[in-house]
């Protein structure tokens, strides 16, 4: 699967987040900054998930119907892989 700019972009940015929690850490700010900062980097970890799942998914839906094949079983795997990383 080749991947997008802005799937990269997404990545970088919550790079950038997870960089930033550690300079947090090590100036000893206050605790629920920090895991407010860190909520915000999993959100954004979820939300590059779904974003990399749906378009895998379309993808390969659209490489099956090309081939005339089904395509039930990517729904459900799909589906399961984003039951799993939660």
């Amino acid at each position: 699967m080749e991947y997008n700019k802005n799937t990269l972009n997404r990545l970088k940015r919550i790079e950038g987040q997870i960089k930033g929690v550690i300079g947090m850490m090590e100036q000893g700010k206050d605790c629920r900054d920090i895991v407010i900062q860190l909520s915000a980097a999993r959100n954004a970890i979820d939300r590059t998930m779904g974003v990399i799942v749906s378009q895998n998914l379309e993808d390969c839906v659209r490489e099956n119907i090309a081939k005339g094949e089904s395509t039930d079983h990517l729904v459900k795997q799909a589906v399961e892989l984003l039951v799993k990383s939660r």
